[in-house]
């Protein structure tokens, strides 16, 4: 009873979950739209749909999100004064992004008015791209410290014990998720550049496609069961 039919199963069920799939179907549609825009006009307004209905359905499942980083910031900030001020602007940025997140979502299913939308966005967006500017500040120390105290035990030659081994297996594996989250935040702080200043790169189809997959994916890698 851990297979991996399972471990999908409780993947799914937590709002993270649902959210990186969600993700991949949006930004798969983008990419496909982009693709078969003059070939096939037809299925390429299906998939903008599916795109657009997709990024809607996100927005509805982080409902309250914004609490997640005032909790962290309460509960976990940070074991020194520079992780702390990490912290708290990291999940700051964080918390600006969903909260204002949810007056997009109503702006642009009718509730509130459309000409929001855009000021809305760019609230969201500047909110966002300045957390994970923060997050990836933290993340890299963290794998820098994480890296010392590993050749530490190395030079030590202690490595072949039970305890040096669990150790080394621990920060190895703390690493490897830390780099997962790097290269997710990096990913999304392009998406997030993209509405805070629009430019050739950050806009295209295929930049916001590829940063979107590998957000999800990375995502999927280190919230998997």
């Amino acid at each position: 009873m851990n297979d991996t039919v399972d471990k999908l199963v409780i993947f799914l069920a937590k709002r993270d979950g649902i959210d990186k799939l969600v993700k991949t179907f949006q930004y798969v549609s983008k990419l496909v739209h982009w693709q078969i825009e003059n070939t096939h006009p037809d299925l390429a307004t299906r998939a903008k749909q599916w795109e657009v209905a997709s990024g809607l359905s996100r927005k509805a499942f982080r409902s309250g999100r914004f609490l997640t980083g005032f909790n962290a910031v309460r509960r976990n900030p940070g074991p020194t004064t520079t992780f702390r001020l990490l912290a708290v602007l990291s999940n700051a940025g964080e918390m600006v992004y969903f909260f204002f997140d949810h007056f997009l979502w109503l702006s642009r299913i009718g509730v509130l008015d459309a000409n929001l939308a855009r000021r809305m966005s760019f609230i969201s967006a500047f909110g966002e791209s300045f957390g994970y500017i923060f997050f990836i500040i933290s993340d890299c120390m963290l794998i820098q410290e994480g890296i010392k105290t590993e050749k530490t035990i190395i030079k030590s030659k202690m490595e072949e014990s039970k305890d040096s081994k669990e150790k080394i297996k621990k920060i190895r594996v703390d690493r490897v998720m830390r780099l997962m989250a790097v290269a997710a935040n990096l990913a999304d702080l392009i998406i997030g550049l993209a509405d805070i200043e629009p430019n050739p790169f950050c806009n295209h189809a295929v930049t916001l496609g590829i940063s979107g997959l590998v957000s999800a994916w990375a995502g999927w890698y280190r919230n998997w069961p």
